[in-house]
């Protein structure tokens, strides 16, 4: 017969660690030339693509928040589709948080932007990014409103500007012509070094020239 020794309290063996996913998503938009291009930090951030269902978090603070009064107008009026500008002014110098999530069903990721407020309950953005529409990469903020994102490198920054808005009704995707457009949008992610970045929103307008401009600044998560 053959004997087993058995050791009390002995440690359970280490759980293998899976490799981080490669995430070719923003590359292959953006082509290799351009994407070689980014500060490395950036390329990490947003080549390592998360298991479904996970999220990763990043902290930081607002740094920068102007408006106007047609930009005003606009964040506000926007409250009815989901908020999806920041609205007070008393945001500058809080916190903030973003969360990004890995999404199952539509192979994209939900964006969720939390900013602190002077009073009352943080400010909470929704939004869901698919890479899908005609230029490949698109904003969903829900209530059947989003826009296409065309992406841009440089090498201090990865740039996401609006190509156009849609509304989608009963099933049909229907683009907003220009003049009903609320501005040119551009969102950007600046690497600064030492794990932290600068995310950067500026909604500008032909007419009302740059009605709505948001910094926070971020570090990478642990």
């Amino acid at each position: 017969m053959q004997l087993v020794q058995y050791v009390e309290n002995a440690p359970p063996p280490p759980l293998p660690v899976d490799p981080p996913l490669a995430d070719d998503r923003f590359r292959n938009l953006l082509g290799p030339q351009a994407w070689a291009l980014l500060p490395a930090a950036i390329r990490k951030r947003f080549g390592k693509r998360l298991k479904g269902g996970d999220s990763v978090a990043y902290q930081g603070v607002v740094t920068a928040m102007r408006m106007n009064w047609v930009g005003w107008i606009l964040a506000h009026a926007a409250r009815l589709v989901g908020a999806p500008f920041p609205f007070d002014r008393s945001s500058l110098h809080q916190p903030a948080v973003v969360i990004v999530t890995e999404d199952r069903v539509t192979d994209g990721q939900f964006w969720i932007r939390q900013y602190g407020r002077g009073r009352g309950f943080p400010q909470v953005v929704h939004s869901s990014k698919r890479f899908a529409g005609p230029t490949g990469l698109e904003e969903y903020i829900g209530y059947g409103v989003g826009m296409a994102l065309q992406v841009e490198a440089t090498n201090q920054a990865l740039l996401f500007k609006s190509d156009h808005f849609f509304v989608q009704i009963a099933g049909r995707r229907l683009r907003l012509p220009q003049v009903l457009s609320p501005g040119r949008v551009v969102v950007g992610h600046h690497d600064m070094g030492a794990a932290s970045f600068r995310f950067s929103l500026e909604v500008t307008h032909r007419l009302f020239g740059c009605m709505l401009q948001q910094d926070a600044i971020f570090r990478d998560a642990d």
